[in-house]
């Protein structure tokens, strides 16, 4: 069993625990089953307001499932008692739109002129998936979701503006239109697909070398199927050059205490 796997059934409070004292640092796909999880960025309050217009402009890319109050690292309604500087597993510090390096605790980065922004995740509805009788190939390799920088444009808001970041999961020929029905019940974690078969018509070159997370197995009979994925964010932010913002790292969650039915139509 993959050390995923063994957090399955637990709760997200005792995940989030577990995450905050650095016992978890691994992704969070196939973790506390039945439970929403979350794409983060944190901006300064400065650039808040364009990102939240850019939010809405872009929703099946950034559903927002919560927005902190200034300087908070707490959040009123997705999770009781978590720190948003210490619960996920790993998160990213960008400096004018670079990289400047990953950490599993970013109180020390923190600010109180900080925003957090929760974006919903497609790791939400993969359970969903699977009680469909669909195999999510990340899920059972016990792997991170491939995810893929597109030649798509998102809308632009102030400031922000960039590429659509796609995830991608192959789903048999005879299964599409229920993988399509199942997501699409679930609108606030992005919702059905943003586009069916050939990856060259979104800009991507090749399936086995993803710009993000792990490159996972199309078998014959099965279509790639591409998701609205919330790392867009990290692609604006490359492209926007914020002077500061802090993110998850792609495929290292935030485990709320929504569960995901309460997401659905």
């Amino acid at each position: 069993m993959s050390e995923k796997n063994i957090y399955a059934d637990c709760l997200p409070s005792e995940v989030r625990a577990l995450i905050r004292e650095g016992k978890i640092t691994c992704q969070t796909s196939g973790m506390c089953s039945g439970f929403a999880q979350a794409n983060l960025c944190v901006l300064p309050k400065k650039y808040a307001y364009d990102f939240l217009l850019f939010t809405q402009r872009n929703p099946k890319s950034c559903p927002v499932l919560e927005v902190s109050d200034t300087g908070s690292r707490t959040l009123h309604s997705i999770a009781s008692g978590a720190d948003i500087a210490t619960d996920i597993p790993k998160y990213r510090i960008w400096k004018n739109g670079v990289l400047d390096g990953e950490y599993t605790n970013v109180s020390s980065f923190w600010r109180d002129d900080l925003v957090s922004f929760l974006i919903g995740c497609s790791f939400s509805f993969e359970f969903e998936l699977i009680a469909a009788g669909i195999d999510v190939r990340n899920i059972s390799l016990g792997c991170n979701v491939p995810m893929y920088l597109t030649n798509i444009d998102t809308v632009p808001a102030g400031i922000f503006g960039g590429k659509m970041v796609v995830s991608m999961r192959p789903i048999p020929y005879d299964q599409i239109v229920r993988a399509v029905t199942v997501s699409g019940s679930m609108p606030r974690v992005h919702g059905t697909p943003i586009h069916i078969g050939d990856p060259s018509v979104i800009g991507i070159k090749d399936l086995s070398h993803p710009d993000f997370g792990d490159a996972v197995p199309v078998k014959e009979g099965e279509v790639p199927v591409f998701w609205c994925c919330g790392v867009t964010p990290q692609s604006v932010v490359m492209n926007s050059k914020p002077d500061f913002c802090i993110t998850h790292s792609p495929g290292h969650m935030f485990i709320t205490d929504v569960p995901n039915a309460m997401l659905k139509n």
